[in-house]
């Protein structure tokens, strides 16, 4: 169950984080996997048991040509990961600078569809392509417009996509990830803003995350498309008792 061999997979931002992690669980059950990043992988693809290819999703061409170079390595794709991104946050929308809402835009969102755009092209018609989102794009947080802005294009582009590709057996689905322990996490601050938000009480994992990914890719799936996965610890599902607990008083909450 869940066999990705045989399959042909490129995974977007995988030099390390979330990325990597999706890469190595695709490894492990049986695909041959590219991995792209901006930084310099050589050395991540080699530790996995993937290829590299330099990709900059801030620029159209580099995504059509990263595309290209993969399915002329690994024949056309089964799978497509477009989880490369950026999580600039901090300031409210009246305070957030141009060159950020920018960058922001379009690394996060214009990089997801000029995935969308060029990726059927290159793949096997059943094939599955998996967008990164983000919790932000279901639960706003003050000083994170822009980025959340972005995270919900991903859902909104996720389910069109779904629409047109469905024709050639093509499913198209987003992950949206809580806060996830990482590199490019939030650090102490999202460890106990988890704590006290989410059912779960605590900050999720890449293991937590990346079985998700797993099987979206695998064909266990496949009546499953155009759909928007939360993977957040329950923080969406509303006020966890702890934190009712807090406001409240534990006398209050039964």
């Amino acid at each position: 169950m869940f066999s990705l061999a045989d399959k042909s997979a490129l995974v977007t931002g995988a030099a390390g984080g979330i990325g990597r992690a999706i890469a190595e669980r695709f490894v492990a059950a049986g695909a041959r996997v590219v991995i792209t990043d901006i930084a310099d992988a050589r050395e991540t693809a080699r530790a996995i048991g993937a290829a590299y290819l330099p990709m900059d999703v801030g620029a159209e061409d580099s995504i059509a040509d990263g595309l290209r170079e993969a399915a002329s390595l690994l024949g056309p794709l089964d799978i497509l990961v477009n989880n490369a991104g950026v999580g600039d946050v901090g300031t409210t929308i009246e305070e957030t600078e141009g060159a950020v809402l920018e960058r922001i835009t379009r690394i996060n969102q214009w990089g997801v569809f000029h995935g969308l755009k060029h990726a059927p092209a290159r793949m096997n018609d059943g094939g599955s392509i998996i967008n990164t989102s983000s919790l932000a794009a279901l639960i706003k947080l003050a000083g994170s417009g822009a980025y959340s802005a972005s995270k919900a294009a991903v859902i909104s582009m996720t389910r069109m996509a779904a629409v047109e590709l469905g024709s050639r057996g093509i499913r198209v689905n987003a992950v949206c990830p809580g806060y996830i322990d990482t590199a490019l996490g939030s650090g102490d601050e999202g460890r106990r803003l988890c704590e006290s938000f989410t059912a779960i009480g605590r900050m999720g994992t890449t293991g937590d995350l990346v079985g998700v990914y797993h099987f979206l890719a695998a064909d266990e799936s496949r009546y499953i498309t155009g759909q928007a996965i939360a993977v957040d610890g329950g923080w969406s599902c509303g006020p966890s008792t702890r934190l009712l607990e807090t406001v409240l008083g534990s006398d209050s909450v039964s």
